[in-house]
């Protein structure tokens, strides 16, 4: 059995399209980002970066004690390792796949969140900001669509951890893309929302968060979110 820890945002996104996909049995616990939940103690113990999602396999592979594993990428991979499922057989498949998964942990996410950052949640609205990174967002929009230029999906034909890692990173509007502008990535992007797993992962969503309420809602949420220091790190 997995514990998943986890919010609904892109990083937590990537983790039940993995579990949903692989129908792995798992129990989904709530961390209210905006609420502080990620820096409480107990959750700390498995997940030091004050940040989601983190896992706890309670059954590893070795048969020894309970597994944790924090960073969103980490946790594809192991699962991907558990399992033996959504990363290609061969070295050199796998070493591809891997290309893209830290391309998308190192690259599309931080990037991109720092789009929604600047350009949504900002008091101050820095025009050099939103333009800095609105563009190297589509920089890598247009990566990504040259890759699926010639492949159905980001490693070819089979479904990988790359693409879901890539998935929920995918958000037109937010990001100030036009999808006209892509025509593969928008492609690949209409074909795995249209996924069974894709859609089942997304409804977990509401097990944590009925109301869709937004992770930054007041000011206290804002602070909590975006105005920590060392002095959280315990």
């Amino acid at each position: 059995m997995i514990d998943l820890y986890y919010w609904p945002t892109p990083n937590g996104h990537k983790i039940t399209l993995f579990l949903e996909e692989a129908k792995m049995p798992y129990t989904l616990h709530g961390v209210n980002i905006g609420k502080g939940d990620q820096f409480k103690p107990e959750f700390l113990k498995f997940s030091p970066n004050n940040r989601m999602p983190a896992i706890i396999d309670h059954a590893p592979s070795d048969g020894k004690k309970p597994i944790s594993v924090f960073e969103s990428g980490a946790i594809l991979l192991y699962l991907a390792g558990k399992t033996g499922k959504f990363i290609p057989k061969t070295l050199r498949g796998q070493v591809e796949c891997m290309e893209w998964l830290f391309w998308q942990m190192g690259g599309l996410g931080p990037m991109a969140g720092q789009n929604h950052h600047f350009s949504q949640y900002a008091l101050e609205k820095i025009p050099y900001a939103i333009d800095r990174y609105v563009k190297e967002t589509s920089r890598l929009y247009g990566v990504l669509n040259k890759r699926l230029a010639d492949n159905k999906f980001i490693c070819g034909n089979p479904y990988t951890i790359s693409d879901m890692a890539c998935y929920p990173w995918i958000l037109w509007e937010r990001q100030s893309q036009n999808p006209a502008d892509f025509p593969h990535l928008a492609r690949w992007h209409a074909t795995i929302k249209a996924r069974p797993g894709t859609t089942r992962a997304y409804a977990k969503s509401k097990l944590v968060n009925p109301d869709a309420k937004p992770s930054v809602n007041d000011e206290e949420s804002r602070r909590i979110l975006f105005g920590q220091d060392k002095s959280v790190v315990k």
